[in-house]
């Protein structure tokens, strides 16, 4: 395929993913399978008739992928919402990690009668929650969840993937080089390694780039976009050759820039979310290129028992085991279990067995193919059944669009921010004269059931309504301290004024 026909057809498939995703709200099927779907359609066994077979290229398209994506996680990750899940996502991304794929080897290798290098590299390549899979669901429109649990799910997808790189290369090392220096032990000391090294660089990154994005005003707009790619591809490329963790850096240098306060941040964040989808949409379609659907008929009844397994027993075995004494109720634990999805990570490392030339590798990765398409089908598309039947479901509410952008052009202390007023806060009921913000705080807009009112004095606050507030950031802190307040008493809906 020449070049000029090659942009076309790109353009074309991406087009048609853009398009996929508005289908996937309406028949309730993730936007992830349709992706992969239209891989496959393109590929050989397909009407696109692609050939395409080259595993390497597809593991450094995917590495390219996952570096912006985990990157975009990390930027959209509020320290607030993820300090307190911090120690329990910890350990589902370590821990968690380390027994699914314990259990679901043991099974592979004893009930499904897979060699036990095969069994070991399938527990490993399928022990990770995938990150693209749960951005892309949770981001959704129809999820909400009370408490922790959504912070805590992002976050243990977004970290816990090199745990699960570390498993695989592992097992490959003990395979291919059976010999002392590959110990399990001296393995754990490297990963080990390279968490620290990767969350050390990862902080570091972050810090220099916020720093540098304070003091330096560039003199385009659109600069700032293209400063954040470069910071994200510098990193993972220090980090790895550092031979620290990469996909972990990258993450965390994105929660600090994240949370950082510079310039024409709103724009960076605007440009990161759309890379992301393109990440997202070509990583998805690559991999259904790279697999011939007419093979995984071969795997079928396999890849059902494996797959089961892993969503029944050995996920909600190795999280009911990690979060003991958590503080999660155990509705909540079995939520979590059930959102171990699988995407487009374990496809990813399938593809490492396929490049070291292992001689099971290309039925480890159609099996695992299929276990994907299972698991994004399957839980998936019941997360929000899921979610109600445990009852930690919450209405979904999207946060409002406003008819006016501010975007910080100075490095000044004035900001804007959103306020949600829940019920049960004493201010409802009272008029925006009768609040007492500081008087360097200024209401722009409410909304309210879909509409946009300009407050005014008489201005009476109800539950649900979102505000959006401008002025200095230490004002809007006291702002949203009066405005969060919660009632202690009184009738109607109504407290009294102190």
């Amino acid at each position: 395929m020449d070049f000029t026909l090659a942009l076309g057809v790109t353009g074309f498939l991406l087009l048609l993913s853009v398009f996929a995703s508005k289908l996937s709200e309406r028949v309730g099927v993730p936007a992830l399978l349709l992706f992969l779907g239209l891989g496959m359609l393109a590929g050989v066994d397909g009407p696109g008739g692609i050939q395409f077979d080259d595993a390497q290229l597809t593991n450094a398209v995917g590495a390219l992928a996952l570096t912006f994506i985990l990157f975009d996680g990390g930027f959209n990750t509020r320290w607030s919402s993820a300090r307190p899940v911090l120690l329990t996502g910890t350990i589902l991304s370590t821990l968690g990690v380390m027994l699914t794929c314990g259990f679901m080897a043991a099974f592979a290798h004893w009930a499904m009668g897979l060699p036990l290098e095969t069994a070991l590299l399938l527990g490993a390549i399928v022990s990770s929650t995938d990150a693209p899979a749960v951005f892309a669901i949770l981001g959704g429109k129809s999820l909400g969840l009370k408490g922790r649990l959504k912070p805590l799910l992002e976050f243990e997808s977004g970290s816990n993937d090199p745990t699960a790189v570390f498993l695989t290369l592992g097992v490959l090392e003990v395979l291919i080089n059976p010999q002392p220096a590959a110990h399990w032990g001296v393995l754990l000391g490297k990963f080990v390694a390279q968490m620290v090294l990767g969350a050390a660089l990862g902080l570091a990154m972050g810090w220099l780039a916020t720093r540098a994005l304070r003091k330096v005003r560039l003199d385009y707009e659109g600069l700032y976009p293209v400063f954040g790619v470069c910071v994200a591809l510098i990193c993972y490329s220090l980090t790895a050759y550092a031979h620290g963790n990469g996909f972990l850096a990258v993450y965390i240098c994105g929660m600090v820039m994240g949370n950082g306060d510079y310039l024409y941040k709103r724009s960076l964040n605007k440009f990161l979310d759309a890379l992301s989808w393109i990440m997202q949409i070509g990583m998805f379609l690559v991999l259904g290129l790279l697999v011939n659907p007419r093979d995984l008929g071969e795997v079928a009844l396999t890849g059902l028992s494996a797959s089961l397994f892993l969503m029944l027993a050995a996920r909600p075995a190795a999280v009911l085991l990690a979060m003991l004494g958590s503080g999660y109720s155990l509705r909540e634990q079995l939520f979590v279990a059930w959102t171990g999805l699988k995407g487009a990570a374990p496809i990813i490392l399938a593809t490492y067995p396929l490049m070291a030339g292992y001689d099971q590798g290309h039925f480890l990765f159609n099996l695992i193919f299929f276990l994907v398409l299972t698991s994004v089908l399957l839980q998936g598309k019941t997360l929000p059944l899921a979610a109600r039947l445990l009852k930690v479901d919450r209405p979904f509410q999207p946060d409002p669009s406003y008819p006016l952008e501010f975007n910080r052009t100075f490095m000044g202390s004035d900001n804007t921010q959103d306020v949600a007023i829940e019920p049960g806060a004493a201010i409802i009921g009272r008029q925006v004269r009768e609040l007492g913000l500081p008087k360097g705080v200024l209401i722009l807009l409410i909304h309210r059931d879909g509409n946009f009112l300009v407050a005014t004095g008489e201005t009476a606050l109800e539950a649900g309504d979102n505000l959006l507030l401008y002025g200095p950031k230490n004002d809007l802190r006291a702002a949203q301290a009066i405005l969060l307040r919660a009632c202690r008493s009184g009738q109607d809906g109504v407290c009294p004024e102190d």
